[in-house]
């Protein structure tokens, strides 16, 4: 993954002027930043600059041939971790029996439950985020029930989520992503959580790994990723689940429930719970593990209201 070393900065926008050059820069294919983003420098006149963030000196300069950039400020960046200095701000967090928490908060390790160090390195899910959280919730419920012996994680990030079910079940769990440099992070951390030898990662673009293909079919899967990778996973995701298995999905807002519970639903899961954290929201699926019978019982449904206003929807 590289890393930002040089800035391009057009100052002195309005509000609006500075997101519409954000959108056009983002659809110009000249163009290939690492990030673009806009910040607020005047409040009192309302004025906001836009900054585009490049590896090197030589993409910067070049990226002032588009017009619009032409008069833009090239500068080098300080070179701090960035990552470390964020992840110092953040308070330890609770899901459940799990406690997740940065090796600067090792001393605030509560006594009770599974205290797992997660360094985020340069890779995404520390587990404060809401997603992450619901899913570590949604596996905590999951353990009150059974223990999973077969375990994938698709996106894994920094690996949270398998190494979290490793250790809590003792099974050994696959843990893929696109991007190499999350496949590292989940390495050491898993190796810093002492279930080095459970967890395998790797590089696979979806489901496409053969070892995917080969350990299946699995009792628990987590997918926290996006939206539109749940839908087009969606039907690669209901084979590889085990019946009577359950699928934890993440990484989509509240606004997106409907979508994804439609999605899955259509290709034979069963909806078995429902986490909010915020606006964004969790959802576990079961597969069935056989018909139901003509006459049999129709499921019920009752809800429990969690800490901080989170919701448990479940079918009985």
């Amino acid at each position: 993954m590289t890393e930002a070393r040089f800035t391009l900065t057009i100052p002195a926008l309005s509000h609006d002027g500075a997101n519409d050059l954000a959108t056009a820069l983002e659809e110009d294919i000249r163009l290939d930043p690492l990030a673009i983003t806009i910040n607020e420098t005047d409040e009192a006149r309302a004025l906001w600059e836009l900054v585009l963030y490049f590896g090197s000196a030589e993409e910067a300069e070049a990226a002032r041939e588009v017009d619009a950039l032409a008069s833009g400020v090239i500068a080098a960046m300080p070179q701090q971790d960035w990552v470390r200095q964020s992840l110092e701000g953040l308070a330890p967090v609770s899901a459940g029996r799990f406690f997740l928490h940065g090796a600067h908060d090792r001393p605030r390790r509560r006594p009770g439950g599974m205290s797992l160090e997660i360094d985020a390195g340069t890779a995404f899910g520390t587990g404060h985020h809401g997603t992450t959280e619901g899913c570590l919730m949604a596996l905590d419920g999951i353990l009150k029930r059974r223990a999973p012996r077969r375990i994938l994680d698709v996106g894994c990030g920094t690996g949270v989520l398998a190494i979290a079910a490793a250790r809590a079940t003792g099974r050994p769990a696959l843990a893929s992503d696109i991007d190499p440099e999350a496949v590292r992070v989940t390495l050491a951390n898993a190796a810093l959580n002492g279930v080095k030898r459970q967890i395998t990662s790797f590089v696979a673009a979806g489901l496409s790994h053969p070892r995917i293909a080969a350990s299946g079919p699995y009792d628990l899967i987590f997918a926290n990723i996006l939206a539109r990778p749940l839908v087009a996973l969606a039907t690669g995701l209901t084979r590889a689940l085990a019946p009577g298995g359950e699928l934890i999905l993440s990484g989509l807002t509240a606004e997106q429930m409907r979508w994804i519970e439609a999605t899955y639903r259509s290709r034979g899961l069963a909806m078995a719970c429902r986490i909010r954290r915020g606006n964004w929201a969790t959802l576990v699926f079961t597969r069935p593990k056989r018909k139901k019978r003509p006459g049999g019982r129709t499921p019920g449904r009752f809800l429990v209201t969690g800490p901080r206003g989170a919701g448990w929807e479940f079918d009985i």
